[in-house]
């Protein structure tokens, strides 16, 4: 079967600022950039190449995902974007700095809004400067107020079987650039990861992971391009 390789989006504002970021709309910062250059010619270097491109809605993974076809010298790719590639929305937690979120509700509080594999954190307020429901992206789309890491694989994994499993399975080489849990979601189908573990999967920005897929499209194998 064709290679899939799947990258996280280079470093953006908020994760250097350390705040919850969600559905928001950041952009890179120079090392993000750098980052998604960097997995760019790595790629290249490797002699890899693809058919069809998927990303999310968001900017940060758009931006990274196009940098990287430009070191590639492969913009003219086709590039297919979907709100159902979206980081989970952290709801009210949108914004927020992790230390003082923590600081105010207690780690124990924090952690099970993060890391927990199915209660979400608490929902957005209507009046939130960081609300997208209004943006016209989503125009049509039904934006959820919050999302556990469960809710964010119900929704990736049908927008999988109904558009990227097929395309793998026609012989297409795909590249996904998209957000740590909805990438999380893919690896957990992919690797057969169960509930408890996913949440301790951590997916480093920039950093493409190649794998290696059967006729029913479960990894063979899986490995950081940076680690051959």
């Amino acid at each position: 079967m064709p290679t899939l390789v799947l990258i996280r989006h280079g470093q953006s504002a908020w994760n250097l600022e350390n705040r919850f970021t969600g559905w928001w709309d950041v952009n890179l910062t120079e090392q993000g950039v750098a980052e998604a250059r960097a997995a760019g010619a790595l790629m290249a270097a490797r002699g890899l190449d693809f058919d069809q491109c998927f990303t999310s809605l968001q900017t940060r993974a758009i931006k990274t995902l196009n940098l990287a076809l430009e070191e590639m010298g492969r913009l003219w790719l086709p590039v297919e974007k979907d709100w159902r590639l979206n980081e989970r929305h952290y709801g009210g937690l949108t914004g927020l700095d992790k230390a003082e979120t923590a600081a105010r509700h207690g780690d124990e509080q924090v952690k099970i809004w993060r890391r927990s594999f199915d209660v979400p954190p608490p929902p957005i307020a209507a009046d939130s400067p960081y609300d997208p429901a209004s943006d016209r992206r989503y125009a049509g789309i039904a934006v959820p107020a919050t999302e556990s890491l469960k809710d964010t694989i119900a929704r990736v994994l049908p927008y999988w079987q109904a558009r990227i499993a097929p395309a793998l399975l026609a012989g297409q080489r795909v590249l996904i650039a998209a957000h740590g849990n909805s990438l999380r979601a893919l690896e957990k189908h992919l690797s057969g990861i169960s509930d408890a573990d996913i949440t301790g999967l951590e997916i480093p920005t920039g950093q493409p992971i190649v794998y290696q897929l059967d006729d029913q499209l479960r990894a063979t194998e899986r490995y950081y391009l940076s680690e051959r």
